[in-house]
């Protein structure tokens, strides 16, 4: 029997959850959906610039299961670019940690 995974911590919730090619109906679209703890590894590493181990420490993940979640992250925003795919931010196996306060 594998393994429970472990709930991923992520510091906020996207502003927007759903975006889509322009001039294309909503309904006639496929969509690629992206778990909330791959929105955080994306915002991480290409937003804020960390390096993968301290995303990783920021999530309480290890550094290889944050680079498996940027590479499937990132390909599904690749697919949704190149393909014409809505992006749906949803689901996950997370928990909203609050924000640290800079003293």
């Amino acid at each position: 029997m594998p393994r429970p995974r472990l709930r991923r911590f992520v510091e906020r919730e996207p502003d927007s959850i759903y975006f889509k090619p322009a001039g294309i109906r909503k309904i006639d679209l496929e969509e690629s959906v992206l778990e909330m703890e791959e929105f955080e590894a994306v915002r991480l590493k290409d937003l804020e610039g960390f390096d993968q181990e301290k995303a990783a420490k920021i999530m309480g993940i290890s550094q290889p299961t944050f680079h498996r979640l940027i590479i499937t992250a990132r390909k599904k925003l690749a697919d949704a670019i190149v393909n014409g795919k809505a992006i749906k931010i949803e689901g996950g196996n997370f928990k909203l940690r609050k924000r640290r306060r800079k003293i």
